[in-house]
């Protein structure tokens, strides 16, 4: 770190909090709250983040408490909201057993659950030491919390160091109005406030503080880590952070309405084929705050609006491309749900004022002006048992049912990795379920191409008869930036947000016989 920061948490927790303590976001305890307001950004999609709504209440003050909250539960999916209030560290975080939880000492642990609401309450919820895990889960909210100094080595340790961390098959993920800070770098034992990794989507983080730390976060743990994405960031600060605000790789993040100071080494780290949408944020004494940085696997992105207020730029090389001085887009981003931008000029202003643990979850109202929601739960969420999931567009309903809509793939180009001797790329376009492409081996790809830029929400993957089933685990890729759009097992009908893109790509990695691809349609929507 080149600026170590004093943590500054206590002095104004007291006349904070109570403002979060009342009508602006709880009501009593006895009765079903749910957190203030409802999700935003790619944690709307896939379904819709909604946590415990509908479900019990609880109050807790331990980590035990919350474990215990978790484990008491009639199933692993049936709705909760745990109030949280007081500090939450190793001394009173107690591994609980049960059959509807997976927990464990010294971390709060998330694990093969669902429909889970974490708001701090009352004098305020700090995790002290002590990191938030999300891991085989969906349906999660966490907001109004403190997590700070979550250490990887030294003593004590937990959660790998990170804030909050995310891995294996996370969905629907919504944090809000939190604060996440450390206090150095990695050689002071810290790791990164917000990552996620191996395959996990669908992931708003709001109106939040991140700051003091080596690294903000990641999407990604390695370069051949792409099948996490649809992530949004808005309305957050990123102060004094090394770098990583935030690593991309492969992927889709949205990052509108923040405001960086103090990014030290780099900033939003586009890599391995991700794409970042970087719309009215306000940059400010920092440097490289975009571009593919420490890495010959490109990124991408799609910039406007955005203010870079002393902003220096390093010198281009083999392994880092900055976006500047002078940022352009090099790629576009179809964003599937609404939102209000707010100027970039007032985003410092707004951010103040509303991002954070204890600021009451005040929001903007897309005109410069915060403004503090009215507590309306949230409609309750269907329960679904964890970690099974409901049909999506990462785990689509396999089945012969037509998309509505013309078949885009029908008069376009096509080709793949390999082919069997006796199929043909051709065959995956022409209308024809008795001709097919087998790959040459167990896996492979094959892609529809067309001569100009052409929207595409949706795919249906036919299997040719006597093969259905043999088709396991795949990717969907836009082929022209690389970018994963979505990942499942399967043939069907497989739904992705809205992309403009020449060439898109079923990539077949697991099956359990010969694949045979009758048909690879394409639909806008």
């Amino acid at each position: 770190m080149r600026r170590p920061v004093a943590l500054r948490l206590h002095a104004a927790l007291a006349t904070l909090a109570l403002a979060a303590a009342t009508g602006a976001f709880l009501v009593m305890p006895e009765e079903a709250s749910a957190a203030t307001g409802g999700a935003t950004g790619y944690a709307t999609q896939n379904g819709g983040t909604t946590g415990g709504a509908g479900g019990q209440t609880v109050r807790a003050t331990t980590g035990t408490a919350i474990h215990a909250a978790l484990c008491g539960r009639a199933s692993s999916s049936t709705p909760i909201t745990i109030e949280v209030e007081g500090t939450i560290n190793h001394g009173n975080t107690s591994k609980v057993s049960g059959g509807s939880c997976s927990t464990a000492d010294g971390v709060i642990e998330l694990k093969q659950i669902s429909n889970v609401t974490i708001v701090g309450v009352g004098s305020g919820a700090v995790f002290d030491q002590l990191g938030i895990h999300i891991r085989d889960s969906r349906n999660i909210i966490i907001q109004n919390v403190t997590v700070r100094n979550v250490k990887k080595s030294g003593s004590p340790t937990s959660n790998g160091g990170d804030a909050i961390g995310m891995e294996s098959n996370v969905r629907n993920v919504w944090v809000d109005h939190v604060t996440l800070e450390a206090s150095g770098g990695e050689s002071e034992g810290y790791d990164g406030l917000f990552d996620m990794k191996d395959n996990t989507q669908y992931v708003t983080l709001s109106y939040s503080v991140l700051r003091n730390s080596g690294r903000g976060g990641l999407i990604g743990s390695s370069e051949s880590d792409t099948s996490n994405g649809y992530v949004t960031f808005h309305h957050n600060m990123y102060e004094n952070i090394d770098s990583r605000a935030p690593l991309l790789r492969g992927g889709i993040a949205h990052i509108y309405n923040n405001h960086y100071v103090s990014l030290n080494e780099s900033g939003i780290n586009s890599r391995a084929g991700a794409r970042a949408k970087v719309d009215n944020n306000y940059f400010k004494d920092s440097k490289d705050v975009l571009g593919t940085f420490y890495t010959d696997a490109a990124g991408y992105w799609q910039v406007s609006g955005n203010i870079f207020d002393n902003v220096t730029w390093s010198a281009p090389g083999s392994e880092n491309k900055p976006a500047g001085p002078d940022p352009q887009s090099n790629t576009t981003v179809s964003i599937p749900y609404s939102y209000s931008l707010d100027g970039a000029a007032c985003v410092p202003d707004i951010v103040r004022q509303t991002a954070g643990a204890n600021k009451g979850l005040r929001v903007s109202d897309g005109n410069c002006t915060p403004q503090t929601p009215s507590p309306t739960p949230t409609p309750t969420r269907t329960p679904t048992t964890s970690p099974t999931p409901t049909p999506t567009a990462s785990n689509p309903t396999p089945g012969p049912s037509q998309p509505s809509g013309t078949n885009l793939s029908i008069g376009a180009g096509s080709d793949g990795s390999s082919k069997a001797d006796g199929t043909s790329y051709g065959n995956v376009r022409d209308g024809n379920m008795s001709t097919y492409w087998s790959p040459a081996g167990s896996t492979g790809s094959v892609s529809i191409k067309w001569g100009s830029a052409t929207t595409v929400s949706k795919i249906n993957i036919r299997e040719a008869s006597g093969s259905a089933g043999a088709i396991g685990s795949w990717r969907v890729l836009n082929a022209d930036t690389g970018a994963v759009l979505t990942t499942g097992s399967g043939a069907g009908v497989i739904s992705f947000p809205r992309t403009s893109l020449q060439k898109i790509t079923f990539e077949i990695t697991g099956s359990s016989g010969t694949p045979r691809v009758a048909e690879f349609e394409t639909y806008a929507g």
